[in-house]
This record gives structure tokens, C-alpha cells and sequence, in this order.
């Protein structure tokens, strides 16, 4: 009897591991409840084989009269926030102050918003759990702890070492937000008070005295620190998160490393760009990024202050909520063929503008959040996002609304529609569909791409629908009377016109790639496509092999880059445009004002190849990313920290230390008027 009970507990933690730490269960809520149900039923036959570390001892006992503070063993501080990236290089600067010229690794992850918490295991079990409090004394929750079903009550060694005599891992306790529209359900339903968010319901369940009623919130946990160890090996924050996971903690989701800190910035700043649909995706709650020195050796050479360590920082984001009615689900086509669900909203201010749509990505999504026409639901701004919708408010769901019916064929041309195998993608598989040929123009035309001043939305439309342009390449066809003909462009309107799209043809190679539309291509992988290759029929000439080799270019992107070029309709086009463009030089030919941005092939012969730079200082003509974006262009290097291997400082108003330290090291200075003339072609 004690056999099978000891095999039903390690095979309901192997279950409990692979829902809530892997996220891929391989039995049924029904069969798991079924081995749950059994071992209760022999533990009640045989009390004495009880123990604290049972799946069954999750909820047990009576209330607590009072939580108990308790002295933390190694201080929880507090961490430093940032809310613009200027500031969070500042930051940057005073590490390598720090730790001079060593290469510094850093990890960067999601800032749960939730409540901080710390669980310390001895010899695997689960004794203590602790809140924050003012960071020296915390009270002991871990009553509330042991109900949260991702929480394991005892870890499983496994093929992962031998587990450490005192383990204690902190971070941070949440609730989804599918968990808060249940609850509120429950609550609407029992005549109680609706909750607004769900900090708020983590804050005062993790604080509860009676843990049955915690057990019902279905609290979470996310691990993201370490705290005081005994036995622990790890020398650094990436390997810590992969070791604790082996053992059955949910460590902190999306976490990304980087070899530099500017790569980390640069991340933070793409974090927040329109094209990122993560915060959409997720299901719980974050104010912001949290950047963190990988090494603990080096943590340790930094330090701490009074109030938090020396290594580690918030990137925090602004976030904004209102509440409004869904009053449509519509669908638009896109450049590739997505058909991408918007959500028409009743007009509401979020910080400052009016919201009346909100794009809800795919169907997916929809049916995850049960999203239906009619609904109130809660539409958050984040940073410089685009708003989307955070959860429904199915209390104030009145009546029976059906769900949305997601199509099955392309709203502008009937084609079936297909999913992206192993994806949550649908789109419409017809190249020549009228609403792709628009948004391929329009992406073609647009400033990240060939920058055709003039070619608007409704231009682009009227192009189309009269039939003068079903690719990119009859652009370069059109002539000043196609133009005329067309409402509101008179001849000098069109001759305009024709000379943005002339001027196009001198756009270098990179930025025609990232125009083509092609899937997964963007401009950083433009870019290195582009030094690769000086032209098309060299890219065509290439495997999927050859191209996945690339560094950063992967399997995926391979593959799609191929495809691309060795689709017959694609093959075609890009005959047509070479013949018509006559654009095979590639090189640095103008550094006015007006384009300064054009990108360029980085060469053996540019002007900056190999050179290592840094930029410290406000810059009058360029901003911070501008300019390292155009060093890179020009061959360069960017580099955050000064050093014997820096090859010149690129200096501006209140440069500051680094300016000191390149002095002191003799490296060469320069102002922003000298460098664009070190760089002018002669």
C-alpha cells in the first residue's frame, strides 16, 4: 500500500511539473483528477502515511489567527526604476564604471505585476514562505503558498543534481486574467462586490488567514531571484532559472539574454514597438522589463545600496485602462495574406486620445478570452503601443451573445482560407488578392521600406482598383498621363509622383528586400541578407542550408527567403524590377541632411569597417539610436562603455565621464561636425 502511494505522489508532481513549469500535460483534467481522488482515498485509509509533502496536504487545518512576521535571511531591497531608455543607459554607464572593461552578459524579463514573495525549501520540502514587507521582515504566508498548484511542495531532483540543503527562491505570486473574470463571475453570482484588477485580489489572497478561500482564487507563481542558499553551484542567473525549472519551479516566462547591454536597450525600446504583440499574448499582467547582470560574481563586485542592488534595474512603462463596449469584430487582410480580427470599440479616452479600435491579432485570441460582440470589456494602453484588450468584464455580460464566427473565405476575394501549420495564423492563400496588392504597396512605398513620398492610402487604392498597379514593379511602369487620370492628380501632382518613384531606384539592396514582403523578414535581417549577398541572383543561388548557416538568420527565415525567390510569380517580378531599376551599384553615394538615414553595405572599404565606437553626450542631428543604426550602416561598432580597444568617441553637450576616461586613455574624440566630415566621400 505505501508503494502505491509514494508512486501515485511522484506521478502527481511529474503531472503538476508538466502543466504548470513545461506547459504540456499528456493526461486529462479527468485523469489527473482520478490519481488525486485515489491517493486521498488511501491516505484516509492509512493516516499514518500522511505527509506534509502530499499533494493532498495543499489546504489543511484550520485557519491562522494572525500572520507572524519573520526576519528575512538575506534582505528583499527594493529595485531601482527607470521610465525612458536615457535613463536606463545611465544605469548602463555606472555598471561599467564598475567593472571596467569586462564583457558584462545581461538577462532581461518580464516585470510581473503582482506581489513579491520568497519560498525557502530545505532538503527539497517546502517549510517557509515569506512576503516582502519592508524588506527585512516579511510575514510568513506559507499557509497560501502550499495552495498555489504551480508551487511544488517538494522538488524533484531528477536527472538534474543533487538538491541543495537550503533552496530559497523568490518571486513574484499573480492571477491571470481568465482567472479574474471567473472569479468575478462567482462573485456577481453570490451578490458580493466585483474586483478591478487582479494585484489588487493577489495582494489580499496571498494575505488571507484561512488558506481554503486563497485555494479558490487560483493564485500563481512565477520564480525570478535567488535568495539565501546553502549548496547551491550555479554561477549565473541563466543557469539558476534552467536549474530550479528541472526541479520543478515555473520560472519567470520569456526571459532573453544578451552579450551587451546596448543589445538588452535595444530590445527594451523594440519591446514597446507597434509590431510586438506580446503584451496581447499574454495572460497576466506586467508594468515593464527588468534587466539584470547574468553573472553573480559580478553581482557581487557591484554591490548594493541602502535600498536595492547595484546589478539590476526596471525598465517601467506607463500602463493605461478604461472600460468600453466591443460594439464589432471585423476582419482586414494583410501584405502576407493574415486576416487579422480589429475590434471596433465605443469611443473611450486612454491617456489623452481616442480609442475606437483595438486589433485582437488572430482567432486565437478571441476564443482564449471568449471575446464577443456586445461585450464590456477593459482596453489598456501600455508605453507606445498600440491598445488592445486586456479581458472581458463577463459580469456585466447581459444576455446570451453569440460567439464570433472567425470566416472561411477572404472578405475581398473569396479565396478559401488557410492556417499556418503548427501556428495560430489564418490567411488567404491568393498572391493577387486586391487587399494583399494594396497592403504590399502601401508596405512597399512606406518609409521603412522605399520611401515614396506622395504614394498614400488613397492614391494606393485608386492605383489598384483602376488596375495601373497589381505589383510593386508597375509602379515603375506608370506614366504622367496613367497619373492624371486619376481623382485629385493633375499633371504636377503626377510628375511628383514619378520622381519619388524614380528616386526609389537608388535605394540600396537592403531596402528593397525588406519592401518585397518576404515572411520573417525585417530590416535587421534585410541587413544581414544584404552583406551577404550583393544581389538577387546571388540570393536566389542559395540553399536553405547555406542561408540557415547565417548567423541570426535560423531555419524559418531560411526557409522562407528561399521560397521566395524560387516561387515563379516572385521570380518573375524581380526580373521585371532589375530590368526596369537598373540598380546593381550598391554603395555610399550621398551624406546631406536629408539622407543621412539611407542605409548602406557595410565593406572592407566603408568608411567606419572595423572601427569601434562610442557615443556619449545630446547629439544635435541624430538621436541616440539614429546614430549607432547609421555607424552600423557605415561598418562600424557601437560599444557603451570606453575602453584601450575603443577606436574614437563620438562626443556632444554634457558627454560626461566617458569623455574623461578617453582622455585619460588617449583614445581620439571627436565632435558631431567632425565625424560627418571624416566620413564625407571625397
Amino acid at each position: 500500500m505505501l508503494t502505491e502511494i509514494t508512486q501515485l505522489r511522484e506521478e502527481i508532481r511529474k503531472h503538476d511539473r508538466l502543466y504548470y513549469v513545461e506547459g504540456t500535460p499528456i493526461i486529462s483534467d479527468l485523469e489527473y483528477d482520478r490519481l488525486m481522488q485515489r491517493l486521498r482515498q488511501l491516505e484516509t485509509q492509512h493516516p499514518d502515511c500522511i505527509t506534509p509533502d502530499s499533494p493532498t496536504q495543499r489546504v489543511g487545518g484550520e485557519p491562522i489567527r494572525e500572520l507572524v512576521s519573520v526576519p528575512h535571511r538575506t534582505p528583499m531591497l527594493s529595485i531601482e526604476n527607470s521610465y525612458n531608455i536615457g535613463e536606463l543607459r545611465d544605469f548602463g554607464n555606472r555598471v561599467a564604471k564598475v567593472l571596467g572593461d569586462a564583457p558584462v552578459s545581461w538577462s532581461v524579463e518580464l516585470k510581473i505585476d503582482g506581489v513579491a514573495a520568497s519560498i525557502l525549501y530545505e532538503d527539497g520540502i517546502l517549510v517557509q514562505a515569506l512576503t516582502r514587507g519592508d524588506g527585512l521582515i516579511g510575514d510568513d504566508i506559507t499557509h497560501n503558498i502550499r495552495t498555489i498548484k504551480d508551487v511544488p511542495l517538494k522538488l524533484t531532483p531528477g536527472t538534474a543534481g543533487i538538491l541543495p540543503a537550503r533552496l530559497e527562491v523568490r518571486g513574484e505570486v499573480y492571477m491571470t486574467n481568465a482567472d479574474l473574470v471567473l472569479l468575478n463571475e462567482t462573485q456577481r453570482q453570490s451578490g458580493e462586490a466585483v474586483y478591478a484588477n487582479t494585484r489588487n485580489v493577489t495582494a489580499g489572497s496571498i494575505r488571507l488567514l484561512d488558506p481554503a478561500i486563497c485555494e479558490k482564487r487560483r493564485l500563481r507563481f512565477f520564480v525570478h531571484s535567488v535568495g539565501d542558499c546553502e549548496g547551491l553551484t550555479v554561477g549565473n542567473h541563466a543557469a539558476f532559472l534552467e536549474q530550479v525549472k528541472r526541479w520543478g519551479l515555473p520560472v519567470a516566462p520569456l526571459v532573453q539574454f544578451f552579450p551587451t547591454f546596448e543589445e538588452a536597450v535595444r530590445y527594451c525600446e523594440s519591446f514597446l514597438s507597434e509590431e510586438n504583440t506580446t503584451l496581447a499574448d499574454l495572460d497576466f499582467e506586467i508594468d515593464g522589463l527588468v534587466l539584470k547582470v547574468n553573472d553573480f560574481t559580478q553581482r557581487q563586485t557591484l554591490g548594493t545600496t541602502s535600498k536595492s542592488p547595484r546589478w539590476i534595474i526596471a525598465f517601467k512603462f506607463e500602463k493605461y485602462e478604461a472600460t468600453t463596449q466591443l460594439r464589432e469584430i471585423r476582419v482586414q487582410v494583410g501584405k502576407t495574406g493574415t486576416i487579422t480580427p480589429v475590434a471596433e470599440l465605443e469611443p473611450v479616452e486612454i491617456a489623452g486620445t481616442t480609442v475606437s479600435r483595438a486589433s485582437l491579432h488572430n482567432a486565437e485570441e478571441i476564443e482564449r478570452k471568449d471575446i464577443r460582440v456586445g461585450d464590456t470589456v477593459v482596453v489598456e494602453k501600455a508605453g507606445k503601443i498600440i491598445p488592445h484588450i486586456v479581458r472581458v468584464e463577463k459580469h456585466l455580460r447581459t444576455g446570451e451573445l453569440p460567439p464570433f464566427v472567425f470566416p472561411t473565405q477572404c472578405p475581398e476575394c473569396q479565396t478559401a482560407l488557410t492556417k499556418d501549420e503548427g501556428g495560430v495564423y489564418i490567411r488567404c492563400a491568393n498572391p493577387a488578392c486586391p487587399a494583399q496588392v494594396k497592403e504590399r504597396i502601401r508596405f512597399f512605398a512606406s518609409r521603412g521600406a522605399m520611401d515614396i513620398q506622395g504614394l498614400g492610402d488613397k492614391l494606393i487604392d485608386q492605383l489598384v482598383d483602376s488596375g495601373l498597379v497589381q505589383s510593386f514593379v508597375d509602379l515603375y511602369r506608370l506614366r504622367v498621363e496613367d497619373v492624371m487620370k486619376l481623382e485629385r492628380m493633375g499633371q504636377k501632382s503626377a510628375e511628383k509622383l514619378l520622381e519619388q518613384i524614380e528616386k526609389s531606384k537608388s535605394n540600396p539592396f537592403s531596402k528593397i528586400l525588406v519592401a518585397l514582403s518576404i515572411r520573417h523578414v525585417g530590416s535587421k535581417t534585410a541587413k544581414i541578407l544584404a552583406a551577404r549577398f550583393a544581389s538577387f541572383s546571388e540570393l536566389k543561388l542559395a540553399s536553405v542550408e547555406e542561408l540557415s548557416n547565417i548567423d541570426e538568420i535560423g531555419p524559418i527565415i531560411a526557409r522562407s527567403v528561399y521560397d521566395f525567390f524560387h516561387e515563379e510569380r516572385n521570380e518573375l517580378l524581380i526580373t521585371n524590377y532589375e530590368l526596369l531599376s537598373k540598380n546593381y551599384e550598391l554603395r555610399i553615394t550621398n551624406y546631406e541632411k536629408n539622407s543621412l538615414f539611407e542605409e548602406s553595405l557595410p565593406t572592407s572599404h566603408s568608411p567606419l569597417s572595423a572601427q569601434t565606437i562610442v557615443v556619449t553626450g545630446t547629439l544635435q542631428r541624430f538621436k541616440r539610436h539614429e546614430i549607432e543604426e547609421f555607424i552600423e550602416q557605415l561598418g562600424g561598432k557601437c560599444s557603451s562603455s570606453v575602453s584601450s580597444k575603443t577606436s574614437l568617441v563620438l562626443v556632444g553637450t554634457d558627454a560626461g565621464s566617458k569623455l574623461e576616461k578617453a582622455k585619460k586613455l588617449g583614445v581620439r574624440v571627436v565632435t558631431e561636425e567632425e565625424f560627418l566630415e571624416m566620413i564625407e566621400p571625397r
